[in-house]
């Protein structure tokens, strides 16, 4: 619980309100610039590392696969002994199975060996032929297909070659990742440590979910959606700070206990040029350089971006829309490199508009559009959902992405090339 304190700042509905609005490719530019990677770095199972950000550059220590293996059931052969016409008839000196260590060596000319699916190929043998392509009466079996040399055989480091390269440093390991350095005997591996970010919701009309609402109040869906999206970044480690009233001093006394704690801070909510928009007062009294201030985009323009110490800062708009497009396109970037992440810009896939609409020259516009179709070549056909309120919410829980439509477009007309990012979950 926030306690009125005596005032010790003044409100400046003005602060960082100056300046005209900076392109969207700009403010994002500016916003990566300003974060510094993490260095700090810890040794972690792979299980643990699920996700993480990989410190340094992981090299294979074997080859994969380490020995010559069947890739069938049926039967080890040795070209060489396949002369004149088939069919060709061998006697069966034993059988490989999966695991098998005894050796196999010091075999008759005209001899195979009975093998399985991941069995070991003994020395000498350079084929399988498939139990299909073969008649097998007791203890001899009759080949109709001269195989070729090394038919069937998984060869050692086919897959992976001692001290290649397996995964480089700056890359989120998930699943595939982590997959094959088990393959290769790897039990751990070196990780960056987490970001902590800390998120703030301002505003006195804001209740948490589930809490009674007086007249003029609101629900606070902001942090819902910052933590949902921080939620599928194992990278980041969330500190919350919750509702924090407008009020210029409870404002500083949260900032200054974030710069103590985090790497980074998110706001939502004022940082326009209100009489109640105190959040760019409160960071400017802790020494805040602001590289973002105006933005020529839609929704998002009056977000801020930039460092109070050592701590990167993005002062969100409130309206959840705003908050949203701002966080995704311009943020989370920021935060990818903080984390040590070498790739950090969103997913953009080709998509055509299946709508028409006018908008501002000049201003980059991101609208929540889904999928109505495919055209001859299978792009997305996208139908537009909304382009009215920042605040309006049921258009984005109905979208399957985002559409950006393009600074220098004064109209955007049916079958125009776009630029679609998914929501994926």
């Amino acid at each position: 619980m926030f306690h009125a304190a005596q005032p010790v700042l003044q409100a400046d509905c003005s602060a960082g309100q100056g300046g005209e609005a900076i392109p969207f490719e700009a403010a994002v530019a500016k916003a990566v610039a300003l974060a510094r990677p993490v260095r700090y770095r810890e040794h972690l199972s792979l299980i643990a590392a699920l996700g993480r950000v990989c410190a340094v550059a992981v090299h294979s220590p074997v080859a994969l696969p380490p020995f010559d293996n069947s890739a069938m059931d049926g039967f080890a052969v040795r070209t060489s002994d396949f002369d004149g016409n088939g069919p060709w008839t061998f006697r069966v000196a034993g059988r490989v199975v999966a695991g098998d260590v005894r050796a196999h060596d010091q075999l008759d000319p005209r001899t195979a060996l009975r093998i399985f699916t991941g069995a070991p190929v003994p020395p000498g043998f350079d084929a399988v032929v498939m139990q299909e392509q073969c008649e097998r009466s007791g203890d001899m079996v009759t080949v109709f297909e001269r195989p070729r040399r090394g038919c069937h055989v998984r060869l050692a480091g086919e897959d992976v070659s001692a001290d290649s390269e397996l995964a480089r440093r700056g890359r989120a390991l998930y699943a595939r990742d982590l997959t094959l350095l088990a393959a290769v005997g790897i039990a751990g591996v070196e990780v960056l440590r987490k970001v902590r970010v800390g998120l703030l919701s301002t505003g006195s009309e804001l209740k948490e979910p589930g809490e009674p609402l007086a007249h003029g109040q609101i629900y606070n869906s902001n942090r819902i959606m910052l933590r949902s999206l921080l939620a599928a970044c194992p990278w980041a480690e969330i500190v919350d700070f919750g509702i924090v009233p407008d009020s210029p001093d409870l404002l500083a006394d949260v900032v200054a206990r974030a710069v103590a704690s985090c790497d980074a801070l998110v706001t939502t909510g004022g940082v326009s040029a209100g009489e109640e928009d105190h959040m760019v007062t409160a960071v400017l009294h802790h020494g805040a350089s602001l590289e973002v201030l105006k933005v020529a985009m839609r929704p998002g323009k009056p977000v801020k971006v930039g460092k109070i110490k050592n701590m990167l800062f993005a002062g969100l708009p409130g309206n959840p829309n705003a908050a949203m497009v701002t966080f995704r396109q311009i943020v989370l970037p920021a935060l990818r490199k903080l984390a040590g992440l070498a790739d950090i810009q969103p997913q953009w896939f080709s998509a055509v508009a299946g709508f028409t609409c006018k908008k501002r020259q000049g201003r980059t516009e991101f609208a929540p559009v889904r999928i109505s179709g495919r055209t001859e070549t299978g792009e997305p056909v996208l139908e537009l959902l909304e382009r009215g309120s920042s605040a309006n919410l049921m258009a984005l829980a109905l979208a399957n992405g985002l559409a950006i439509l393009p600074a220098e477009a004064a109209e955007i007309t049916d079958s125009m090339p776009l630029r679609y990012e998914p929501f994926g979950s």
